[in-house]
């Protein structure tokens, strides 16, 4: 037990050195290059961070454990938008680039879309595995293209974001092992994580999908929340939402694109995953569109909602997981108040944001 607790103890000392180091070198490397730093977080970033989904997710369809490859993807895009974007937007309000509302968010829909109609028939087959990294591959290349067109002016916003210098970091070397060493640590630190807080839950008997959508789920976000918390603190915004839309982006293309092909036969989909998570993770992503079109940014009452929403989100699966009484009761309430509420708040603010732009 001591030595579990040393473990997550010890993992969360690598998460935070190593997000501090990612985020470092990874804007110094966004002014050198001339790159948006939004694209470095799509891209570096969010696929660095997505590093411990892959592992985790792969190592489970190696082991016959399917549930756990699905629970963990499906929970770490739930978690990462809700959670990660939540606490986030608490620290500080979070802008959100054109670029996010018109090209990623809507990305990220439509692969989430895709997936739920892919899991429907109960498998992800090796043919639909093969299509979802095929698209991952096309989706890089696209973003690294577009980056190179508009590099000009990438230089000159990074530039404007990022005034200070420091000799230590200037250059491509020290820069590019900052990147990789912090990534090494946050693997490293999720790992280490991930296995202390799942020996404790296996020590409780849950299940394999609720542990793959809570405890790894979260575990293997670790990068992704240290990152962004990080990244908002010290003012990379751009980094802090691509970090997150990246990794959802990545998480269903590469992680499960490369476990369904690891796995004999496909990868099964849990019946509780088509009927309840899947869904979540697409209304979610449906959710960022009005949140982030209402100013631009991810305000911190909108940072609440999100935080609430996963609170909500994990008392439900801890509840169905111990078919407890309070379940029905608890549904009802949500289906019926909290959901039509926030719907109907998001709504007020798109309209008021809608007169504004008219007025101006």
């Amino acid at each position: 037990m001591f030595v579990q607790l040393g473990l997550f103890l010890a993992g969360l000392a690598c998460l935070i050195a190593g997000a501090e180091a990612l985020v470092r070198g990874a804007s110094r490397m966004a002014l050198s290059l001339g790159i948006s730093p939004l694209v470095i977080g799509l891209t570096v970033v969010a696929f660095g961070t997505s590093a411990p989904e892959v592992a985790v997710s792969v190592g489970a369809a190696l082991d016959g454990k399917p549930d756990l490859a699905i629970g963990n993807v499906v929970g770490s895009n739930i978690a990462n938008v809700l959670l990660i974007l939540g606490i986030s937007a608490l620290i500080a309000p979070l802008a959100v680039s054109e670029q996010i509302i018109r090209q990623e968010v809507p990305i990220m829909i439509g692969i989430s879309a895709l997936l739920v109609a892919l899991a429907l028939d109960g498998t992800l087959g090796p043919v639909e595995a093969g299509i979802l990294l095929a698209l991952a591959v096309v989706y890089t290349v696209f973003l690294i293209v577009q980056a190179r067109r508009g590099s000009a002016r990438a230089q000159e916003e990074a530039l404007h974001e990022l005034p200070e210098t420091a000799a230590w970091d200037a250059s491509p070397l020290m820069q590019g092992l900052l990147v990789l060493g912090g990534l090494g640590l946050l693997v490293l630190g999720a790992d280490w994580l991930v296995g202390a807080a799942t020996h404790f839950a296996r020590a409780l008997g849950v299940s394999d999908l609720v542990i793959g959508l809570t405890i790894v789920a979260v575990g293997t976000s670790m990068p992704e929340i240290a990152t962004s918390i990080m990244a908002a603190l010290r003012g990379e915004r751009d980094i802090a939402v691509g970090n997150v839309v990246g990794s959802n982006i990545f998480n269903i293309l590469g992680c499960l694109g490369a476990a369904g092909l690891v796995s004999t036969g496909g990868l099964p989909v849990p019946e509780a995953a088509r009927s309840f998570d899947l869904w979540v993770m697409l209304a979610v992503a449906f959710a960022c569109l009005p949140v982030f079109l209402t100013g631009r940014e991810i305000a911190r009452w909108e940072g609440v909602v999100f935080l609430g929403y996963y609170a909500a989100y994990t008392l439900y699966l801890v509840l169905a997981a111990q078919a407890h009484a309070a379940l029905p009761a608890f549904s009802s309430a949500m289906l019926g108040f909290v959901v039509p509420l926030t719907v109907l708040t998001l709504a007020v603010s798109l309209w008021r944001h809608r007169q504004r732009t008219t007025i101006v």
